[in-house]
């Protein structure tokens, strides 16, 4: 059925029918993009389509990675296909985002991962955040606070500590990215740690964890005991 078009598929073939009526866990990657995209283009379907974006950039991971300049240059994505693909990513990282929304108590440390593996992991510069919470371990704020290149970012702790007596903070949770994808905290990664743990104690305000964020995962200082 290469290049014709779905709607002339019988409708048991057809993604969109097959996810109303076994579900989408049911319907391979591809499938899955040909609903989004919605259409092909230049005699592909949207299936055909969509195999090509997988083809070209590796994985759905590799596609929502992609800038939409980068997926603009792929014959049948448009501006507007495009678009669309860089809303679906920012809708899942907000989605993830309202399980640390202000107010809200942090009951493991899951939650703040999967979130900061959604909005940090497939960033091609370093950037270094913090958490900040109340004592009862409620989100008072996230904030980026510093950007950098593919291997730093510079940090100053006096930053942080001036944030969080704005914030009124009496806990903080650092993070950030290694664009290298490896997750393992570096000898720097430690250093910044302690710097700023000792800087925040002057104002009693614990550092609870700082999360490292590669590309398959999350390093926690806290669970390596450095904390």
């Amino acid at each position: 059925m290469g290049g014709s078009r779905i709607n002339q598929w019988p409708s048991s073939q057809r993604p969109r029918e097959r996810l109303l009526t076994t579900g989408a866990d049911s319907l391979s990657d591809a499938e899955l993009l040909c609903i989004l995209i919605g259409s092909g283009a230049g005699g592909m379907s949207a299936l055909e389509l969509a195999q090509d974006l997988l083809l070209r950039f590796g994985s759905l991971r590799g596609i929502f990675a992609a800038t939409p300049r980068e997926l603009g240059k792929v014959r049948g994505i448009g501006a507007a296909k495009a678009a669309l693909m860089a809303a679906a990513r920012e809708c899942c990282t907000r989605a993830l985002k309202e399980k640390i929304t202000t107010g809200r108590q942090l009951s493991n440390s899951k939650d703040s991962e999967r979130f900061l593996m959604a909005r940090l992991r497939d960033r091609r510069y370093e950037t270094f955040c913090c958490l900040f919470l109340d004592c009862r371990n409620r989100v008072l704020a996230f904030e980026e606070m510093f950007h950098g290149t593919l291997d730093s970012a510079m940090v100053y702790p006096r930053e942080i500590v001036r944030r969080s007596m704005e914030r009124n903070a009496a806990a903080v949770i650092l993070a950030h990215n290694h664009p290298s994808g490896v997750a393992e905290p570096s000898q720097a990664d430690h250093l910044i740690t302690q710097r700023i743990r000792k800087a925040l104690e002057l104002i009693d305000v614990r550092v609870l964890d700082h999360f490292i964020v590669g590309h398959d995962g999350c390093a926690s200082l806290a669970r390596l005991g450095v904390l």
